[in-house]
């Protein structure tokens, strides 16, 4: 299991949510790389990962972007902690 601080201000960047403008939530993308990745090496779905992480302006570690990683290439189920800041 991972966990990220967000503050609540950026937390459509992290989860999907129809009223928010925000393009590509990372949820969305994890998702998109689940379904396409599964069975791949770690190594290869890394950068997808820390690519997607940018683009939604999340700081994920490389750990944390290699347990994901590694969620995907088995098709285990990922959990995510989120700790919520800001006011």
């Amino acid at each position: 299991m991972g966990e990220i601080s967000v503050d609540r201000r950026q937390l459509d960047h992290l989860l999907a949510d129809s009223a928010s403008r925000y393009a590509v939530p990372y949820q969305e993308a994890f998702a998109a790389l689940a379904v396409s990745y599964q069975g791949r090496p770690v190594e290869t779905i890394v950068p997808l990962l820390r690519d997607a992480a940018e683009r939604a302006l999340l700081g994920f570690t490389p750990a944390d972007l290699v347990d994901q990683a590694r969620a995907i290439s088995s098709g285990a189920p990922y959990e995510l902690r989120i700790r919520v800041t800001g006011r």
